[in-house]
C-alpha cells in the first residue's frame, strides 16, 4: 500500500496524541507525505461515564479547547495544523495549562489563535453554557461536529481506544502510541513500517506493556 495521505484525530490535551502528531511532522520532512488533521475528543469519549472524579475535572476542562479545534475544522480547516502545533505546544512542551480547571485553556486557546492569525472569537465556542452564537457557528453546533468527527474517528478503529487515531491510505488504527519524538530517516522508516502492517488486511494489534510517560522531547 502506498499512502502519501494521512488524518490524524487528535485531542489537543492529549499527550500521546501529541507526541504522534509530532512523529508525522518530523515524518513529512524526509517522505512524501500529506497530514490532514481533525478532532476527536476524550471528553466525548468518557461522557457519561463513571470515572475518578479528579480525571473528570480534567475531562471537563478538557471540552474547551476540543471545541475551539472543532470550530477550527469546521471554519478554517486549513489552519487546524498549524493551530495544533500553537496549543499543544502551549499545553505539552511549555505546561502553560491549568488542566483541572474549567478556564485553564482558556489563556492558550487566546494565545494559540492570536499566533497563528485565527480569530480571536473563535474561542467563544469553548464553554457552551457561556459561548455566542457567532459567525462560526453556535456552540451547540460546533458540539455536534465535535462528535460527528469524533464518531468517525471511531467508526474506524471501534470503540475500545481514545486518542489519536491515525488513517494511513485505507487503513486506519489507534496510535502508534509513542513516547519520544523520532526524527530524520528514523522518522522515516517508522511510518513505513506502520504503513505496511496497516496494509495488511488481517492485522489488528501490536502491543507492549508501557514503562515511561510521553514527553515531547525528539529521540
Amino acid at each position: 500500500m502506498t499512502a502519501n495521505k494521512v488524518t490524524m484525530y487528535f485531542d489537543p490535551i492529549c499527550p500521546f496524541a501529541w507526541v504522534t502528531s509530532r512523529w508525522l511532522v518530523e515524518v513529512e520532512k524526509v517522505r512524501d507525505l500529506s497530514i490532514e488533521w481533525a478532532p476527536m475528543s476524550l471528553s466525548v469519549l468518557n461522557d457519561g461515564r463513571d470515572l475518578d472524579p479528579d480525571y473528570m475535572k480534567g475531562m471537563e476542562a478538557a471540552w474547551a479547547p476540543a471545541r475551539v479545534s472543532a470550530a477550527i475544522h469546521k471554519n478554517e480547516p486549513a489552519k487546524l495544523g498549524e493551530w495544533y502545533t500553537a496549543i499543544g505546544t502551549l499545553i505539552h512542551n511549555e505546561e502553560a495549562a491549568d488542566k483541572a480547571d474549567i478556564h485553564g485553556y482558556d489563556k492558550v486557546i487566546e494565545q494559540s489563535l492570536a499566533e497563528v492569525g485565527l480569530p480571536a472569537e473563535l474561542a467563544a465556542v469553548a464553554h457552551e453554557e457561556q459561548g455566542e452564537d457567532s459567525q462560526f457557528g453556535s456552540p451547540k453546533a460546533i458540539d455536534e461536529h465535535l462528535r460527528s468527527s469524533h464518531a468517525h474517528a471511531i467508526e474506524l478503529v471501534g470503540d475500545d481506544v481514545g486518542t489519536p487515531v491515525v488513517q494511513f491510505g485505507d487503513s486506519a488504527f489507534f496510535g502508534p502510541v509513542l513516547t519520544r519524538v523520532p526524527t530524520g530517516e528514523k522518522a522515516g522508516e517508522l511510518f513505513d513500517a506502520s504503513v505496511t502492517l496497516g496494509g495488511y488486511e488481517h492485522f489488528f494489534e501490536l502491543k507492549r506493556s508501557r514503562t515511561e510517560s510521553p514527553k515531547a522531547q525528539q529521540d
